[in-house]
């Protein structure tokens, strides 16, 4: 028994076999998301007479951070309806369902009116909330907490990410280019269905057998705090939010996307510290996991920061590329939407060279905390915003010509090894922090910091466009002056932090040497 638990330990790359499942599934499944995320605003803002919503660019772009925010705003429920009812396992499939139902609502959209359009976002939102959480959690549970191949196993996993996204805008891309809208967002479906059947097909059955080997943690299974009241709230909640859209669709309530963004951004901020008030407060957590909580909060601040800069590639990127930057290569305009496909690519190749060089670093005791790793991120992603400014400069002193894609391609490869510090270390970080009994819901509240930074980006997206050209360089200074604070506050901050690590218990590495 204990020779076939080495073996299925380290079957896929050294790490346990069962990664490889959820490193397809989730492939697949952001395959299916990146293939429509940079569509929308093109899509949205495209004249009619174009198959395009004719919609303005600051509430396209608005309409966009309201998506990809709502989208990892859902999951705090999605982690507590994981805890409290379904279990991982059951909330991934469920999940995996809804945002196929999604997608083929989006496709109807060709053949009836555009409620299919909206009504689709908002099943994707939904099934997401599910799914991004558990299957985080998942992956977590396939590592014993002191386990030196953590880190590198989530920059694994963050690298199918990557290859899902990256393959994604070069087909949609290529597709909207020759055959419409609506081809591109059929083939993101497809995706969603191949994530689907790879998970109930492949991970699933790997997951069982490895836990049945290793006999412990098996709590991606069932729910780690039942509740017998969950399902009638889920119920209800699903209810009055169907009674919401029914509302909305007959014209009762009227929505402003750019004001509801600005106002569900403030909201978010408030939920988030109430929450973890409530966690600190009243769940069963015990001293030491109260101390750990603490930590999960400055680290979500942190990273919602960070994400509000990252997350303007599908908005204020995507339109300084569209309208800004010479796409002509070998006589051949490429689409815009091509440039998504940078950063995904960066991190296929430098995934696998972090994750190595994390695993070196650990052996010899000189790899350098989390803390460090999020300052790096911070200071990664403010020189890229400063390259960004260089090149808002650049336009205006020519007199709006357009500039080399190199500004892009650099910005995207230094936004990258700020994502690849502070994103797989997150993930790895909450799994080793969050206290076992509300682990879904600290899992949820950590992405809350993604929904913060898409809704934030797609404000500011809304005002990348030839008619506010003088203040494109004030936007992306701003965000250089935003990160730096950042990094300098996190710096102060670093000694009491890892003092206050060093007080829980031993499961979390401690060691400081950067």
């Amino acid at each position: 028994m204990h020779q076939d638990l080495n073996k299925y330990d380290q079957a896929f790359y050294g790490h346990p076999k069962p990664l490889r499942g959820l490193f397809f599934t989730e492939l697949w499944e952001r395959f299916s998301f990146y293939g429509i995320r940079p569509l929308l605003v093109l899509y949205m803002a495209a004249m009619v007479s174009q198959g395009g919503l004719g919609l303005d660019l600051p509430t396209a772009s608005a309409i966009v951070g309201l998506f990809a925010g709502s989208m990892y705003l859902m999951t705090v429920f999605g982690g507590w309806v994981a805890d409290n009812w379904l279990g991982q396992a059951r909330a991934v499939w469920y999940g995996s369902i809804i945002m196929a139902l999604g997608h083929l609502s989006i496709a109807l959209t060709a053949f009836s009116s555009n409620f299919f359009f909206y009504f689709g976002l908002v099943l994707i939102v939904l099934g997401s909330g599910l799914f991004k959480t558990c299957i985080s959690v998942i992956v977590g549970t396939l590592y014993e907490a002191k386990d030196s191949r953590r880190d590198a196993g989530f920059s694994i996993f963050y690298m199918g990410i990557n290859l899902g996204s990256f393959v994604a805008p070069l087909i949609t891309g290529f597709l909207i280019k020759d055959h419409g809208w609506h081809l591109g967002f059929g083939i993101g479906g497809l995706g969603m269905l191949v994530a689907l059947i790879l998970f109930r097909m492949i991970a699933v059955p790997e997951l069982t057998e490895f836990n049945q080997i290793r006999k412990i943690d098996s709590s991606w299974k069932q729910a780690t705090n039942l509740n017998p009241h969950a399902p009638k709230i889920v119920f209800g909640f699903l209810a009055a939010f169907a009674f919401l859209i029914a509302l909305i669709t007959l014209g009762v309530i009227t929505i402003n996307p750019v004001a509801l963004a600005t106002y569900l951004t403030a909201i978010i901020c408030i939920t988030i510290v109430g929450y973890f008030a409530y966690l600190l407060i009243f769940s069963k957590t015990t001293k030491k996991e109260k101390k750990q909580l603490v930590i999960c909060f400055i680290l979500l601040i942190i990273a919602a920061l960070f994400w509000s800069t990252f997350e303007q590639t599908p908005t204020s990127f995507n339109l300084f590329a569209q309208d800004f930057t010479n796409k002509y290569v070998f006589g051949y305009e490429i689409p815009a939407v091509w440039f998504q496909s940078i950063n995904p690519l960066f991190v296929i190749i430098f995934a696998p060279i972090m994750a190595w060089l994390w695993v070196k670093l650990g052996k010899s005791n000189k790899d350098p905390s989390y803390i460090s790793k999020f300052i790096i991120a911070l200071v990664f992603a403010a020189i890229g915003f400063g390259l960004m400014a260089l090149a808002s400069y650049s336009v205006i002193s020519s007199g709006g010509a357009l500039v080399s894609p190199w500004w892009l391609i650099s910005t995207f490869f230094l936004l990258t090894i700020g994502e690849l510090c502070l994103s797989p270390v997150g993930l790895s970080t909450m799994t080793k922090l969050a206290p076992s009994i509300i682990r879904g819901q600290v899992m949820g509240l950590w992405f809350t910091a993604s929904a913060l930074g898409n809704l934030m980006a797609g404000l500011i997206g809304g005002h990348v466009s030839p008619d506010s050209l003088q203040d494109l360089p004030t936007l992306f200074i701003r965000c250089v002056v935003a990160l730096m604070i950042g990094a300098i506050v996190l710096l102060i901050l670093k000694k009491p932090i890892l003092k206050l690590i060093s007080d829980c218990d031993d499961k979390v590495k401690t060691t400081e040497t950067v």
